[in-house]
């Protein structure tokens, strides 16, 4: 990977588009080019060594017996084997926390270097700790009934597993935007009332039952701009970053938030949601089928007896870790189709090529985006598609309209 990401990728303009608005020499200083050949480099290298390093991690935890000890430290002045496993996850996932910690330092001391970070360590460190107590919180809850279902149903459990995580996934939906995003921001109404009216009249159009639209200040954590729509039901919510806000004019805002409607619009939330429930479903039989087997085949070696076992759980994370990667390819295809879908639309509604493409363009300069990745990294990694394609989207329904 880093031969083919340093070395051999082939990433830049095609010769056809050097010089139009697709292309970044047009709208970026030879600095930022430099700066942004550099951070897309050496964030794509990571992701590539970091998910296997992953991996081996839980392969170590189990074949050094690590995961025998945490287990038995578990056990120790306990009763309750639902106490005893949930003291087995604490200690599991503290372990891997401080583990990667240094590459989690690493990626943020990386983003500050290149100017895309403006978060100051205390800050940082404080998101670092919320991060570890809603992921482990939620990791707790899953793995506890997971558990208790292998020991009920050896046979059927990955099938009720997988009926539990359909209203799991629903709540946690719905609670996303009021209990969890506000631990790390505030989130108030947004103070420019002319621009509200006109996104709210935006959203009228497309038939979004929303009263207010909600600002988040990014400003001291980051220099980089998004907007979204979240939540279902009542506690949906449009919200923008003030960074946006901050960077963009009125009409490249009203086309980013356009765009963030036409998910809403095409009912991209709940495909996502009915993808989601079926790949778990189909994931939690595979590893129904591969766990066992893994189990009888190489178990002296992992230190696991049977499944049920709480210390087979690095094993089984680290199923789900590599099935989640194998799938990446499919997922982002699907993603990177409903985002050139969502675009569409919001050149509809707003009916503004200039403003979408100054917007693509904003957005890779904050960013430091490559506009045209190469192939492997494109298909693992973009849950977007390039900006060259978001561009060539905007000059392909220019045409059509014309």
């Amino acid at each position: 990977m880093y031969f083919y990401l340093f070395h051999w990728a082939q990433s830049g303009v095609p010769i056809v588009l050097k010089g139009t608005v697709a292309d970044p020499a047009t709208f970026m200083s030879k600095q930022e080019l430099v700066l942004s050949g550099e951070y897309s480099k050496i964030r794509n290298f990571m992701f590539f060594v970091i998910t296997p390093l992953e991996w081996l991690v839980y392969l170590l935890i189990l074949g050094t017996g690590l995961s025998k000890v945490f287990e038995k430290w578990s056990e120790i002045g306990l009763k309750w084997k639902v106490i005893k496993n949930s003291a087995y996850v604490f200690f599991l996932y503290l372990f891997t926390t401080v583990l990667f910690y240094p590459i989690d330092y690493y990626r943020y001391s990386l983003s500050k270097k290149y100017g895309i970070s403006t978060q100051d360590y205390s800050s940082w460190m404080r998101d670092y700790v919320i991060d570890f107590w809603v992921n482990f919180i939620t990791t707790l809850i899953i793995v506890i009934v997971l558990y208790w279902l292998i020991q009920i149903s050896k046979k059927r459990w990955w099938l009720y597993a997988w009926l539990l995580t359909i209203p799991f996934a629903i709540f946690m939906m719905y609670i996303q935007p009021v209990v969890i995003d506000p631990l790390y921001n505030e989130f108030y109404p947004l103070k420019d009332k002319a621009l509200e009216e006109k996104i709210l009249s935006l959203a009228e159009q497309a038939n979004i039952p929303s009263e207010h639209v909600f600002e988040v200040n990014m400003a001291e954590k980051t220099n980089a701009m998004n907007a979204y729509v979240t939540g279902i039901g009542d506690n949906s919510r449009i919200v923008l970053w003030d960074t946006t806000l901050n960077q963009l004019t009125e009409s490249e805002i009203l086309f980013i938030m356009a765009h963030e409607m036409g998910h809403y619009v095409q009912k991209h939330i709940y495909i996502g949601m009915a993808a989601y429930i079926l790949s778990t479903l189909f994931g939690l039989w595979i590893i129904a089928k591969i766990m066992p087997w893994l189990i009888h085949r190489f178990g002296e070696a992992l230190k696991i007896e049977k499944m049920t076992d709480i210390r087979s759980l690095p094993l089984f994370l680290l199923l789900l870790s590599l099935m989640l990667f194998i799938s990446n390819p499919i997922s982002n295809f699907v993603s990177r189709y409903q985002e050139t879908r969502a675009d569409e639309y919001a050149m509809e509604l707003t009916n503004n090529p200039e403003a979408a493409v100054s917007s693509f363009q904003n957005l890779a300069k904050t960013g430091l985006s490559e506009v045209n990745p190469p192939f492997i990294v494109k298909i693992f990694r973009y849950t977007h598609p390039p900006m060259l394609e978001r561009i060539n989207t905007v000059a392909e329904y220019t045409q059509k309209k014309e």
